[in-house]
Formats: C-alpha cells, sequence, structure tokens
C-alpha cells in the first residue's frame, strides 16, 4: 500500500481518488474547493491544506486537472510538484491536455530524475466511480511498469500509447472519434424517427448492422434502448458537452499543428460549440440530439 497524493477532486477525480482509498492506499486530498475535500474525507482521506501537505513524501503523485496551464503550474512551478515530491515519487498526470503540455511537464520531470507519465482516461463519471475508466498512458517503458499497478486501482484497462505526450495523442484523437460517432448516430435516430420508424426498432437492426458503434450501443442517444444511458436521465451529464467541446478544440489545434485534414473533426467541433452555446452546457454530450432536431431553446 501507498500513500497517493491525488490533486483535483472534480467529478472525475473524486470518484479515482475513492477507489484508490477502496484499493487500501492512504491518499491526501488536494483541491481548491473545500467540499470536494471535506467529501472524500468522509470517506477514508486525509484532507491537505495546500500542495504542500499533500505532496511531501508521498509515493505517489495523482492530478486531475482541467487544462494545459494548470499541469506546468502545479508541476514546474516554485514550490510545485517536481519541487517538493521526493525523489523516488511516481508522478501520474490523469488530466486530458495538449500534447506540448505534457511533453514538457514530462521532460522536466525527467531531468529532475522523476518516474512520470502522462495517463488521460476515457469512460466518463459513471466508470471513474466504478473503477473501470481505460488509460492511455504517455511514458518510457519502466515509468509505466512503475505507474501501472495504481493506475489498475482506478480501471478496467490500462494501455501504454507510447512516449511522453502519446496517452495525450490517443486521448485526443480518441475522443474526436467519439464526438464524430455521436453526432452521426443523433442524425441517423432523428431521421430513424421522422420516417416512422420505432427508436427501439432501429436500434435493435443497427446495433446488428454495418451502423454498429459505442455511441449507438453503450451510450443511445435516445431514451429507452440502453437503460444505463443518460438520454433516460434527461441528459444529466456522464460526459459534459463542455467536456467534449473541450476535446474536440485539442484535436483541432493538435490536427492544425501537425498539418493533418480532419474535416469531420472539425465540423464535429463547430456542432459542439454551437450546442454548448444555445443551451447545452449544462448536459451530456449524447445531449446533442436535441441541437440536431432543433429542439434547443
Amino acid at each position: 500500500m501507498a500513500v497517493i497524493a491525488f490533486i483535483g477532486l472534480g467529478n472525475m477525480g473524486s470518484g479515482m481518488a475513492a477507489n484508490l482509498l477502496k484499493a487500501g492506499h492512504t491518499v491526501r486530498a488536494y483541491d481548491l474547493n473545500k467540499d470536494a475535500v471535506a467529501i472524500l474525507e468522509k470517506k477514508g482521506a486525509t484532507p491537505a491544506a495546500d500542495l504542500r501537505g499533500a505532496v511531501t513524501d508521498a509515493d505517489v503523485v495523482v492530478s486531475m486537472l482541467p487544462a494545459g496551464q494548470h499541469v506546468r503550474g502545479v508541476y514546474l512551478d516554485e514550490g510545485g510538484v517536481l519541487s517538493l515530491a521526493k525523489s523516488d515519487a511516481v508522478l501520474i498526470d490523469c488530466s486530458t491536455i495538449d500534447v506540448d503540455s505534457a511533453r514538457e511537464v514530462a521532460a522536466k520531470a525527467s531531468e529532475a530524475g522523476f518516474t512520470f507519465v502522462d495517463a488521460p482516461v476515457s469512460g466518463g463519471v459513471a466508470a471513474a466511480e466504478g473503477g473501470t475508466l481505460t488509460f492511455m498512458v504517455g511514458g518510457p517503458e519502466e515509468a509505466f511498469a512503475k505507474a501501472e499497478p495504481f493506475l489498475s486501482n482506478m480501471g478496467k484497462a490500462v494501455i501504454r500509447a507510447g512516449d511522453a505526450g502519446a496517452g495525450q495523442a490517443a486521448k485526443i484523437c480518441n475522443n474526436m472519434l467519439l464526438g464524430i460517432h455521436m453526432i452521426g448516430t443523433c442524425e441517423a435516430m432523428n431521421l430513424a424517427i421522422k420516417l416512422g420508424l420505432d427508436p427501439q426498432n432501429f436500434f435493435d437492426i443497427a446495433s446488428k448492422a454495418s451502423g454498429q458503434n459505442w455511441s449507438l450501443t453503450s451510450y443511445c442517444p435516445v431514451p429507452g434502448p440502453v437503460p444505463t444511458a443518460p438520454s433516460n436521465r434527461d441528459y444529466v451529464p456522464g460526459f459534459a458537452a463542455p467536456m467534449m467541446l473541450k476535446d474536440l478544440n485539442l484535436a483541432m489545434q493538435t490536427s492544425k499543428s501537425a498539418g493533418v485534414n480532419t474535416p469531420m473533426g472539425e465540423k464535429a467541433q463547430t456542432i459542439y460549440d454551437a450546442f454548448v452555446e444555445q443551451g447545452g452546457e449544462a448536459m451530456d454530450f449524447s445531449g446533442v440530439i436535441k441541437w440536431l432536431a432543433g429542439e434547443m431553446k
């Protein structure tokens, strides 16, 4: 069992940290939101008043933060993780950020002699709480081997994507594909309903035909066919639309810098931008079906 500093207790981080507690680790919880820390304290975590209190002498540091600037600040700033952690600590950043920031932090961590991996996640809030996340990991094989046992406490699949930044690259590409798939699934569902098909009947057909995809079979955007999907909870987020937009923005930034043509990704970004702007900011990303159907106020 290890002493783990967990930094960032948002919708995803709180569930992930709780699973580390369930695995028997000592978790020091730190977040600017004191209410989030208090909730995890009730589950057995040790609250940390500041970054120093969380990180000093911890065996592992796990971070789950909003964007690249936050990750760079937490790790690289004066008084940050690289200046506080003990030399043999394993550093794991699970945030979804731009590839360049991930590689910058990894390089600085390596220069300072630390083991560091970028390990963004796929699965949403339910998977974070259930310990069934998929981790896409970037870093040297030795670093992956040290981080993998702790990631396995929080997920069902831990896959090394390559060296530093590769985890972020895999996450960006995966979520661009997810956004495109969801829009296509929503368009097909809307058309099927308009043509008089019963949604359940169309689901039964498409889920066993060439249109089958995860957005349909595991996260169906219309109520009924998949009971666990957010569509059955009035689109209360499992994976919020602004988070999808964030990932699509990262994908488009990355595709431009890489010189790769991604017209479907660009269209998905435009659609999610409009959806969020026109009332979807508090909805699950599958709620885009309502925007496509012209039902947003």
